[in-house]
C-alpha cells in the first residue's frame, strides 16, 4: 500500500502509522535509506534511514523534538526555522532537485556552538 504526505500542515507530520513505511516522504522524496554529504569537502558520509521530513529538515539536532515554523513552502522547496529549546535550534532550506537527490542549507545552534552546512542528500535504497 502507497501512502503520501500531501499539504503543508502535513510535511512536518508522519504518514499514518502501519506496518509498511510510507514510500514518499513530504515533497515527493522517497523514504529509505539516504546518504548526506557535506558539500565542498572530502569527509564522511552519513548514512540515514528516513521515514519522516524532520530528519532532513533537522540534521544536527536528530529526532529532537523541535517546534517548527515553515517561512515558504514552494513546490520544490521547503523553508522551515525550528526551535529545540535547549538543545540549540536552526533554519533549513530544502530544494528537491528529483525524488531521491536534494539540496540542505542549515545554520544554528547546536550543543552550544554555531553551525552552517550545505548538505547533498542523494536516496541509496531501501533501509536495511
Amino acid at each position: 500500500m502507497r501512502k503520501r504526505i500531501l499539504g503543508t500542515a502535513a510535511a512536518m507530520a508522519l504518514t499514518a502509522a502501519g506496518a509498511v513505511p510510507a514510500p514518499h516522504l513530504a515533497k515527493g522524496l522517497e523514504a529509505g535509506a539516504w546518504e548526506l554529504r557535506a558539500r565542498g569537502e572530502e569527509g564522511d558520509v552519513q548514512r540515514l534511514c528516513i521515514a519522516d521530513l524532520r530528519q532532513l529538515l533537522q540534521v544536527r539536532h536528530g529526532r529532537a523534538q523541535c517546534k517548527s515554523f515553515t517561512v515558504s513552502d514552494a513546490p520544490n522547496r521547503l523553508i522551515v526555522t525550528y526551535d529545540c529549546g535547549s538543545a540549540g535550534n536552526g533554519r533549513t532550506d530544502l530544494r528537491v532537485e528529483t525524488p531521491r537527490l536534494a539540496q540542505i542549507q542549515s545554520q544554528g545552534i547546536a550543543d552550544g556552538a554555531p553551525f552552517a552546512d550545505t548538505i547533498e542528500a542523494r536516496w541509496a535504497g531501501a533501509c536495511r
